[in-house]
């Protein structure tokens, strides 16, 4: 038997990994068997192994454990890479179906008002409640511009609906990236493929000069084990990747890979409660190690990995084989991981970006908050004890949008010893901004106002 690789993930995360080969019957559950027999962690049930078909056979393993065609196996590959012909959706497995995690920008899922929260019931009229993702994957999936129905249920107003997409070529970028006011960086990964190591090392080498990054791993389901010894080996500081416990044998360490390009900046992770798997690896060993700060919520709490195993009729077999924990021993399965710093879903990159821009303005003197409303935005700032008018006139300018990026504006220099700054386009209500005056003197301390927008 050959066992090519461990995923590790909620729907992944993986290494390369070979055993001694085995010679099996040619009937796939005789085989399939065999190897939950001798494989599966922590053990199999005994019932598991007098089942008569192989799909009774899975139902009693864990939701990870999936028996798939050759065909399934490529979509299911296909989605760690980002590369699929879909309907533009990020799912978790749910009771009820799959539940939609996120919302791609221009896909038949945003066209047709699906929102982050539904959840999938049927496709095509046959219900999917109890299937794994991987075996549901495939029926999201197809041929460019075939058409697919599906029964969503919305929690939020407790309605069922009928909706049909045409699937489409979806291109999603695995890295994402951007530069935040007060030279902080911004990278998301959604998923650990076999570049997200090098795409990383990309991203930091294109925006030099940065203070502080900020490392999203919200609703990133896992992946390739060996990218996730990679990225951790993204910290100068880290050691150790994860320990690993297989079903049979000693508790094992793994190092993690040392990378060319490292982050260079003190590092805030995201998560939330779909960061899972390789993700979580990543997470636990920045927490052990201590090696960023971790924003968010709990994370989801898949800490086993799956060897995929080839079968003797060309089927695939995905197999719980193993429990991995952070390098000191940090339990992740069924747990999930703690932020060191707990936000409200949807204000994770504010609260980082806050705290970095907050670090930066410390020798800065506070002045008083200001309100606006989205009808007048111009800022007034007058001379005072805290900055003189000369200070002010010798001053650079700037506002830094909290969670976003430095906005254009202008300043104007009233008589009456002010400045008058103005947005370049309407700020949005609901935006909070920090006002910056940086005296160009090394003299002079520079001065702060947090200012809010209200409708």
């Amino acid at each position: 038997m050959k066992i090519l690789r461990i995923f590790c993930s909620s729907v992944i995360a993986l290494s390369l990994f070979f055993t001694s080969s085995f010679v099996y019957a040619a009937e796939p559950l005789k085989e399939v068997k065999s190897i939950v027999k001798e494989y599966y962690y922590p053990k199999a049930p005994s019932n598991a192994l007098k089942s008569k078909t192989i799909k009774d056979l899975m139902k009693q393993l864990d939701a990870y454990s999936v028996y798939m065609t050759k065909d399934e196996y490529q979509t299911f590959e296909n989605t760690i890479k980002m590369k699929f012909i879909g309907i533009g959706v990020t799912i978790l497995e749910n009771k009820k179906g799959l539940q939609i995690t996120s919302i791609f920008k221009g896909g038949p899922a945003e066209k047709a008002s699906l929102r982050a929260g539904d959840i999938i019931t049927k496709v095509d009229g046959k219900s999917i409640a109890g299937e794994s993702s991987e075996k549901t994957l495939s029926l999201l999936t197809g041929k460019e511009n075939t058409k697919v129905k599906l029964m969503i249920f919305r929690p939020a107003t407790k309605k069922t609906f009928d909706k049909t997409l045409t699937r489409k070529v979806i291109h999603l970028p695995n890295v994402e990236k951007r530069k935040l006011a007060g030279k902080i960086g911004f990278i998301r990964l959604n998923s650990f493929s076999d570049q997200s190591g090098k795409e990383v090392q990309n991203a930091i080498k294109s925006m030099p000069g940065m203070k502080g990054w900020i490392f999203d791993l919200r609703s990133n389901g896992g992946g390739y084990v060996s990218t996730a010894q990679k990225v951790i080996g993204l910290f100068p500081k880290a050691t150790y990747a994860f320990v690993y416990k297989a079903r049979q044998g000693n508790y094992q360490i793994y190092s993690a890979i040392k990378q060319k390009v490292q982050w260079n900046a003190p590092v805030a992770i995201l998560t939330d409660a779909n960061t899972a798997s390789a993700s979580e690896m990543t997470v636990a060993a920045a927490k052990d190690l201590k090696l960023a700060k971790i924003y968010g919520q709990t994370t989801y709490g898949k800490g086993v990995m799956q060897d995929i195993i080839p079968l003797s009729d060309g089927s695939i077999l995905k197999l719980t084989t193993a429990e991995f924990f952070g390098p000191n021993l940090y339990k992740i399965n069924k747990r999930g991981i703690k932020p060191d710093i707990t936000t409200a879903i949807g204000k994770e990159v504010e609260k980082g970006h806050n705290d970095y821009l907050l670090k930066r303005l410390k020798n800065y003197k506070k002045l008083s908050a200001i309100e606006k409303n989205t009808s007048s935005q111009a800022i007034s700032l007058k001379a005072s004890k805290n900055l003189s008018w000369t200070a002010m006139k010798k001053s650079n300018v700037y506002l830094w949008q909290i969670g976003g990026v430095s906005r254009k504006i202008t300043v104007k220099y009233s008589s009456g010893k002010k400045l008058v700054i103005t947005p370049s386009k309407q700020l949005k209500a609901g935006t909070n901004y920090y006002l910056v005056v940086k005296p160009k003197s090394n003299n002079a301390k520079g001065v702060y106002s947090k200012v809010t927008v209200r409708k």
